[in-house]
C-alpha cells in the first residue's frame, strides 16, 4: 500500500513539474549603520546578466525565475560588495533577501570589484565560518541537525556516540554559547547534560534558520562568558504576503511549521513551529531498554514598528522523557544498561525579545529574556520503587535566569565603535539524593538541598578601524564581568577581558590574520550550587572562581576567484582557575561527554590546562553545481593530574579529518557525501577492585574509573562515510523534498572503551567471586557504539 502511494505521488509529480517559471527574490538594501535606504543598487543573480536595481525605497525583486539555487549580488559605489549564496527559489514561497551594505572608505574611479563570497568581521577576522541553510539542511548524516552540521566545520571534534557534544579546539563541551537572533539559549540539544552542551538531539528547527555564524576564538567583546566558542543563529522572518506552511517527515520525528502576516499592514510577520518524536517507537521495536520521546516548540515575531524601530520576539522550548523498557532484559548488556541507567524528565524554555532603534550614525539594542531549565531524574536498586529504602537517585534541580543586556553600534570619523552593558539574575536549586561512591571512603549518601539567588553585571566596549584603503583592520575589544556569589568574583576588574585582532591584506586575495585574548567563564551551577549535607554551600568556602582562558589565533586566508578558500590557523589556549573535582581528584574539564549531570560536587578553582595545534580549510561555495569543504585539525588538549603532571584531556583527538562535497544535478536531483576521520580518544580504565564490591555495584550498576590511571588508555581512531540523496518538485503554488540520509554507510564499527559487567548465573543474577565473598565476578566486553543509520525523510512546503 505505501509502495502504491509513493508511486501515485512521484508520477503526479514527474506530471506536475512543468509549471511555468515564477520563482521571486525580493528584499530590501539599506545602510547597514543606520538602515537608510539605498536606491540603484545593482542586483545580479552571478554568472548571468539577469538582474535589476533598487527603486527609490531600497526594494528590489527578480521575478519569472526557474525553481533553484541562486548565488545573489549586490553592488554601490561606496559601499562593500555583497554576495549572498545559494539562495532558495521556488514557487511556493518568495525568497526574501534583505541586505545592510557596510560603508567604505575607499574612494572609486572606473575599478571593477569583485565580491567575495566570504564575509569578513572586523572585529573576528579569523576563526569564524558562516554556514548556510542549504548547507545545513543537505549536510550528509547530519538529517537536519543543525549540531551535527557543525561537526563538518576545523577545530570541531565529536564523541563517537550517538551526541552532539560540541567539542571545540580540545575545549570541553560546557565551553561553547548559543545566541538565537541575539538572544542568549542555554543549550541547543535535547536530554541536556546539565552543566554541559551535550545532548543526542539537536532542538532548533532548521526550518527558521537563514545561516549561523560560528566562532571558534576571537570572541567579539559583547559576546562573554564562553572559553571555546560561540553559535549566532541567524533566523529567517515569517513571510508577508500569506500563510503558508511546511510539513516534515523523518526518521525519528514529525514536524509542522507556520508562517505569515500579521494584521493587514503586513508589519508584523510570524513563524511557528511544533515537532514530536517517536523514537521510542523505534527502540521499542527494535528491543532497546531504553524509549526516550522529546518535543519541541519554537516561535519568532518581528514587528517592524517603523523604518528607525523594530521588535523581535522569540520562543524556544523542549519536553524530554527518557523511560526504562523494563520488558527488555533478556540479554546481558539489556540488563547492564537497565542496572545503571536512571529516568528523567526534563523541560527547558527560553523566551526574549530584542527592540532595536536606529540613530543617524548607528543603532542600539535592548535585549531581555528568561530561560529555565527544570531537571528530573531517579533511579531504585534493581529498578525496584515498591519501597524507598531501595532509593539510589533522585535529583531534582532549577535553573532560571533573567538577562538584560543593552548595545550601542555607531560609525564615526571610519571608526565603528561598540559598547553596552549587561545584568542577570540568576537562581538555583537543588535537592539531591545520591547514594554515591566516592574513592577511599566507599558508599556514602549525599542528602543535601541547596537554593541560592545571584545578580551577575559587566560592561565591554570595542573599537574597530581600516585604514590604507582597507588594507589593515584593526580591532580592540575590553569586557567585565562580575556577581555577587562571593567577595572575589564581586570585583569585576577581577575578570578585566581584553582582546585584540589585526588583518593585513598582503595582496588583493592574501590575507595574514591575528587575535589575542584573556577569556572569563563562570564554572556550570552544578559546581556552585553544591552543598553539604549541613546546608553549607561548599565550593563558595573553597574560593571557586571565574575560569580564566588566554588565547592566541595567527593565521594566513587566500581566496580564489571561484568561490572558494583557503585557510590556515594556529592557536594556543591555556586554562588556569578550572573547577578541580576533590572527590575524584581531576578537572571538570575531563568530564561532560556522557548524559546527566556534572559538577555536582566539591571543587576547587586550582585546575589548569591548554590546547593547541594547527587548522587546515579548503572551502568551495556553490560553482557551477559543485560545492565542497575540506578540513584538517591537529589538536592537543592536555590538563594537570593530581600530581601535576599534563596528561591528555577527554578531547585529546589529535587528528580530525573531514571532507564533504556535493552535487547539483539536473531535474532537481542533488548528491552528497562526508567522510570523517577521528583520532582515538582518551580514556580511564576501570577501578575493577572498587566496582567489583558488592555494594558498590548495587548502588552503582556500573564500572568506576580508576582516577590514579586518568586518561591513560586510547581509543582505536574512527572514521565513516555519510550520503545524502535528495530530489525536488517544485509545484504552482507548493513543493516536496525526498531525501535518503545514511550515517556509517560502509558500516565501520567504532569502539567505545569497554564495558565492565559483572558474571551472571544461567538465572541473571550477579556471581560472587570464588576468591572473595565480598565482591562480584567481573569481565569486560568489546563496546560498539556505531551502526548503520538510514533515514528517509519529506519535507512539503506550501
Amino acid at each position: 500500500m505505501y509502495k502504491s502511494i509513493l508511486y501515485i505521488v512521484l508520477f503526479a509529480a514527474t506530471v506536475m513539474s512543468a509549471q511555468a517559471q515564477q520563482g521571486i527574490i525580493k528584499g530590501r538594501v539599506f545602510d547597514a549603520v543606520n538602515n537608510e535606504a539605498i536606491p540603484f543598487v545593482n542586483v545580479v543573480i552571478q554568472g548571468t546578466t539577469t538582474g535589476t536595481t533598487t527603486d527609490i525605497d531600497g526594494n528590489y525583486e527578480l521575478t519569472e525565475l526557474q525553481p533553484g539555487l541562486y548565488n545573489i549580488q549586490f553592488s554601490y559605489l561606496g559601499y562593500t560588495d555583497v554576495v549572498r549564496y545559494e539562495i532558495q527559489v521556488t514557487n511556493s514561497l518568495p525568497a526574501t533577501v534583505d541586505v545592510g551594505l557596510e560603508p567604505t572608505d575607499q574612494k572609486l574611479d572606473v575599478v571593477e570589484v569583485v565580491a567575495s563570497p566570504f564575509e569578513r568581521n572586523i572585529e573576528s577576522p579569523l576563526s569564524v565560518q558562516t554556514i548556510g541553510v542549504n548547507e545545513i539542511q543537505r549536510n550528509p548524516g547530519g538529517n537536519r541537525d543543525i549540531s551535527k552540521a557543525i561537526q563538518s566545520l576545523p577545530g570541531v571534534s565529536s564523541t563517537v556516540s550517538f551526541r552532539n557534544d560540541i567539542i571545540i579546539r580540545g575545549g570541553a563541551p560546557n565551553e561553547n554559547r548559543f545566541y538565537l537572533d541575539g538572544i542568549e539559549v542555554p543549550n541547543i540539544n535535547h536530554f541536556a547534560t546539565q552543566g554541559a552542551s551535550g545532548g543526542p538531539v539537536g532542538m532548533i528547527n532548521v526550518d527558521f534558520i537563514r545561516e549561523v555564524e560560528f566562532y571558534s576564538g576571537a570572541f567579539p567583546a559583547n559576546r562573554g562568558n564562553t572559553l571555546s566558542s560561540i553559535l549566532e543563529f541567524k533566523q529567517i522572518d515569517g513571510r508577508d504576503d500569506r500563510i503558508g506552511f511546511r510539513f516534515t517527515l523523518g526518521a525519528s520525528e514529525a514536524g509542522i511549521s507556520l508562517q505569515g502576516p500579521l494584521g493587514k499592514k503586513k508589519r508584523s510577520t510570524f513563524i511557528f513551529s511544533a515537532r514530536q518524536s517517536y523514537l521510542q517507537l523505534l527502540f521499542k521495536a527494535i528491543g532497546l531498554p531504553f524509549l526516550p520521546t522529546y518535543n519541541d516548540v519554537q516561535f519568532k515575531n518581528v514587528v517592524k514598528i517603523n523604518d528607525k524601530n523594530d521588535l523581535t520576539i522569540i520562543g524556544l522550548g523542549a519536553y524530554d522523557v527518557n523511560r526504562l523498557n523494563l520488558d527488555r532484559n533478556d540479554t546481558e548488556e539489556q540488563r547492564y544498561v537497565l542496572g545503571y541507567l536512571p529516568e528523567n524528565i526534563q523541560w527547558n524554555y527560553t523566551i526574549g525579545a530584542k527592540y532595536r532603534r536606529y540613530l543617524p550614525k548607528g543603532y542600539m539594542i535592548l535585549v531581555a529574556s528568561r530561560n529555565h531549565l527544570n531537571n528530573r531524574a531517579f533511579k531504585y536498586q534493581n529498578n525496584d520503587d515498591s519501597t524507598e529504602d531501595n532509593l539510589i537517585l533522585d535529583y531534582r534541580s532549577e535553573e532560571i535566569e533573567n538577562k538584560l543586556r543593552f548595545e550601542h553600534t555607531s560609525r564615526v570619523k571610519g571608526f565603528k565603535i561598540n559598547y553596552g552593558v549587561n545584568y542577570e539574575f540568576a537562581q538555583y536549586n537543588n535537592r539531591t539524593f545520591n547514594r554515591a561512591v566516592v574513592p577511599n571512603l566507599g558508599v556514602v549518601t549525599v542528602d543535601f538541598s541547596s537554593a541560592f539567588n545571584m545578580n551577575k553585571y559587566g560592561f565591554f566596549a570595542q573599537v574597530s578601524r581600516s585604514v590604507l584603503k582597507d588594507r589593515i583592520s584593526l580591532s580592540l575589544g575590553i569586557r567585565a564581568d562580575g556577581n555577587d556569589y562571593s567577595d572575589d568574583m564581586a570585583n569585576l576588574f577581577k575578570q578585566f577581558s581584553p582582546r585584540a585582532s589585526v588583518s593585513f591584506a598582503l595582496t588583493d586575495f592574501l590575507r595574514l590574520n591575528a587575535n589575542g585574548g584573556l577569556y572569563y567563564q563562570l564554572p556550570p551551577y552544578t559546581v556552585l550550587g553544591y552543598t553539604d549535607n549541613n546546608g553549607r554551600l561548599v565550593n563558595r568556602d573553597n574560593d571557586i572562581t571565574y575560569i580564566r582562558n588566554a588565547q592566541a589565533v595567527a593565521g594566513l586566508e587566500f581566496l580564489t576567484k571561484k568561490n572558494s578558500r583557503i585557510t590556515v590557523e594556529s592557536f594556543y589556549k591555556h586554562y588556569d582557575q578550572y573547577p578541580f573535582l576533590t572527590n575524584d581528584s581531576i578537572s571538570l574539564a575531563n568530564l561532560g561527554g556522557d548524559f546527566g549531570v556534572i559538577g555536582n560536587e566539591p571543587a576547587t578553582s586550582t585546575s589548569v590546562g591548554r590546547a593547541y595545534g594547527v587548522e587546515f580549510l579548503f572551502q568551495q561555495k556553490l560553482f557551477k553545481g559543485f560545492y565542497g569543504l575540506v578540513t584538517y585539525t591537529f589538536v592537543r588538549s592536555e590538563f594537570k593530574d593530581k600530581n601535576g603532571e599534563y596528561i591528555p584531556s577527554s578531547w585529546d583527538n589529535r587528528h580530525i579529518v573531514v571532507v564533504t562535497a556535493g552535487k547539483k544535478f539536473k531535474k532537481n536531483w542533488e548528491l552528497g557525501i562526508r567522510w570523517r576521520f577521528y583520532g582515538g580518544s582518551p580514556y580511564t580504565p576501570y577501578d575493577v577492585a572498587l566496582s567489583s564490591r558488592k555494594e558498590v555495584w548495587d548502588v552503582t550498576g556500573r564500572g568506576l574509573p580508576n582516577y590514579d590511571l586518568l586518561n591513560s588508555q586510547r581509543l582505536e581512531p574512527a572514521h565513516q562515510l555519510d550520503l545524502r540523496v535528495d530530489k525536488k518538485y517544485f509545484f504552482k503554488k507548493w513543493d516536496i523534498n525526498f531525501y535518503l540520509d545514511i550515517q556509517n554507510l560502509y558500516y565501520f564499527r567504532a569502539k567505545g572503551a569497554p564495558d565492565l559487567l559483572v558474571v551472571e548465573d544461567e538465572n541473571g543474577n550477579p556471581v560472587e567471586d570464588p576468591n572473595d565473598p565480598t565482591r562480584y565476578q567481573t569481565k569486560l566486553i568489546e563496546n560498539t557504539v556505531s551502526t548503520i543509520l538510514p533515514s528517509i525523510g519529506i519535507v512539503i512546503t506550501y
